[in-house]
């Protein structure tokens, strides 16, 4: 049986320390990532919603690279919003900048009434390839 190994990207936040949890943690060939948020080297949220968005899914680029893992990894997606119905152009026009073409992953979007401050949650399941894997 394959131990969980933790992963984390190289200029982490300071919420990961704050909250103790793992950035993200590989289990055999796949990678779960916590919630990624819009949050500064200090943990502190970025104010603006749509700089808040793309600096999400910036630390969830940079976890998934600490893994061997692109977007293009991504098979499960779930973003969580404070305010959907307004929020949801913006988010739909990053989504499309990350994700530009189809096969897409499963995407799952919940509305919510508390991020901790944040405005905007993204957690992933991935498959890490095989030239990524351990040796």
């Amino acid at each position: 049986m394959t131990k969980p190994e933790p992963i984390f990207p190289p200029d982490r936040h300071a919420l990961y320390a704050a909250h103790g949890y793992s950035a993200a943690i590989r289990s055999g060939d796949l990678l779960f990532v916590s919630g990624q948020v819009g949050s500064r080297t200090d943990g502190s949220p970025e104010p603006d919603f749509e700089r808040q968005v793309r600096l999400a899914f910036a630390n969830l680029q940079a976890t998934l690279a600490a893994a061997g893992c692109t977007t293009a990894d991504i098979v499960d997606l779930t973003s969580f919003h404070t305010d959907p119905e307004r929020q949801f152009e913006t988010i739909m026009a990053v989504k499309q900048e990350v994700f530009p073409q189809a096969p897409y992953p499963n995407w799952t979007a919940l509305g919510v009434t508390w991020l901790a401050g944040f405005d905007f949650e993204i957690k992933v399941v991935a498959r890490i390839p095989e030239a990524a894997g351990r040796a």
